[in-house]
């Protein structure tokens, strides 16, 4: 079970964190979540031209 990340602190402790959390990752891991980041971006980008051609 993963332990619990609390998100407090200054700016620069929370990217201190978030780099501590990628670099723990394996590469398969980063790897799946750059593509949910891209496949949530191309959803965003297709969403908004369907929604501004029904207008």
């Amino acid at each position: 079970m993963k332990k619990n990340v609390l998100s407090f602190g200054t700016p620069k402790e929370l990217e201190d964190k978030r780099i501590a959390e990628i670099k723990s990752l394996s590469y398969l891991e980063r790897l799946e979540r750059l593509m949910a980041i891209i496949e949530v971006s191309n959803m965003l980008k297709n969403g908004m031209i369907i929604q501004s051609k029904k207008r």
